[in-house]
């Protein structure tokens, strides 16, 4: 077992992996270390998802990018933000679960990258390769719908441990005075931009890190293209303030799906809806004359139930 510091002068991700399981015990030890990592209020909002089944691996492979490793590493994990089971113990004493969806996220998604980190951090010190993969947002719909994930439960990331069959070099990373700041945030100046870029650069074989970042992170890029999913999904699973889950679900059976109170004002009208009034009552009204329909509730919840009354064929996109 390596000393940490050792660990991170070397550690690099893996990609390659040896047809080989873990040792016998070391499964029991990664498992461990990933529920001996710090939780928010000792709640654990966070699930592991094993997958052993080849034929299962093939299919997440294929909604994430189509990733080899997934399908050739000894374990794979799809690490959950988890907050049904948190809200299933409430309930089983009585308690009524508060309403209170995106601190729900934002603690779910920490102990989830906690017990991941723990996990893949055990991995290594026993001699494994580990990878993240972020890809499992590509196809994060699908996913849910393969690993039967219930209401409250979303995926964060893939990883994959192994045998190593390859020993990359450690990739280079930012500064320490771009990332550590102490007391207040400072700002960066141009200077201090390029300087990140130049220690960046031999990431890429151009030599140029901005081609990473605008593929990933600009205009038109994969981030972009990943976000209307990912909202509708989480929104779906409960993590939306303005929205409940149960009546996104009516509203994706009837064709239209909403990640946000926003994005539904959007839909009614792209539906032909030339009028939506919101009323302090608790209600509200969309029209397209000669027809009318009123939704009782909170805005979000109000709107939805006017969509939902509204026939088939104009909630359809």
């Amino acid at each position: 077992m390596s000393d940490l510091y050792t660990l991170y002068q070397r550690r690099a991700s893996v990609r390659k992996f040896k047809s080989e399981p873990l040792r016998e015990g070391d499964l029991e030890k990664i498992l461990f270390a990933a529920q001996r990592a710090p939780t928010d209020a000792t709640a654990q909002m966070y699930s592991l998802l094993r997958i052993s089944d080849p034929e299962l691996r093939r299919k997440v492979s294929s909604h994430s990018g189509h990733n080899p490793h997934i399908e050739t590493c000894a374990e794979f994990f799809l690490i959950l933000a988890d907050v049904y089971r948190l809200r299933r113990l409430v309930e089983h004493r009585g308690g009524v679960f508060g309403h209170w969806p995106r601190t729900a996220l934002h603690f779910a998604i920490t102990d989830a990258v906690l017990a991941g980190s723990a996990l893949a951090t055990m991995a290594e010190s026993l001699g494994y390769g580990i990878v993240w993969i972020g890809g499992v947002l590509n196809g994060i719909k699908e996913i849910k719908a393969l690993c039967g994930l219930p209401q409250g439960v979303v995926p964060v990331a893939g990883l994959c441990v192994g045998v190593p069959e390859e020993s990359p070099a450690p990739r280079p990373r930012l500064p320490r005075e771009l990332v550590v700041h102490e007391n207040q945030y400072h700002d960066y100046s141009p200077e201090a931009l390029e300087q990140a870029y130049a220690a960046m650069a031999p990431i890429t074989k151009s030599g140029d890190w901005y081609r990473v970042l605008e593929r990933y992170f600009a205009q038109g890029g994969t981030m972009e293209a990943r976000e209307p999913a990912y909202q509708q999904l989480s929104a779906q699973q409960g993590f939306e303030p303005d929205l409940p889950a149960e009546l996104l679900e009516a509203l994706k059976e009837k064709g239209l799906e909403a990640g946000s109170l926003g994005q539904l004002i959007e839909a009614a009208f792209a539906q032909g809806f030339r009028s939506l009034q919101f009323h302090h009552q608790g209600y509200a009204w969309i029209e397209k004359e000669p027809e009318a329909y009123r939704g009782d509730g909170k805005p979000g919840e109000a709107l939805g139930k006017a969509l939902l009354q509204a026939p088939r064929e104009r909630v359809i996109p």
